[in-house]
């Protein structure tokens, strides 16, 4: 998996990209296949932004973005929503709710 982080008017230091690369390695647990993950920390007007970018084979990408005033909070909020997000793809690619109906029993009642 290639892991890129970009910064737009934001020194990184390592303490941040040690924070961003452990969460990122914790992604893996859930069994998809990331190809690509693309962090970008950018300035704005009201503090920093965080977006996310999932790469994912045959499937669509997975962005998240997130603001905050603080970097930190903001980085922790972006990781939690995108851990949600690959624990519903994860779920969703192992229940298979989208069975057929030939799968479905149907049960008689007597009378």
């Amino acid at each position: 998996m290639n892991i890129q982080i970009r910064a737009k008017d934001i020194t990184l230091n390592e303490h941040t990209k040690k924070h961003i690369d452990a969460a990122v390695a914790q992604f893996m647990k859930y069994g998809l296949d990331i190809t690509t993950t693309n962090v970008v920390l950018s300035k704005e007007k009201n503090g920093v932004g965080v977006e996310f970018e999932f790469h994912i084979a045959h499937n669509t990408p997975v962005i998240i973005k997130q603001s905050d005033k603080d970097l930190d909070a903001a980085i922790d909020l972006a990781i939690d929503r995108a851990s949600k997000a690959l624990r519903r793809m994860h779920d969703k690619n192992v229940t298979r709710r989208n069975g057929s109906i030939k799968d479905i029993e149907v049960e008689e009642e007597e009378i």
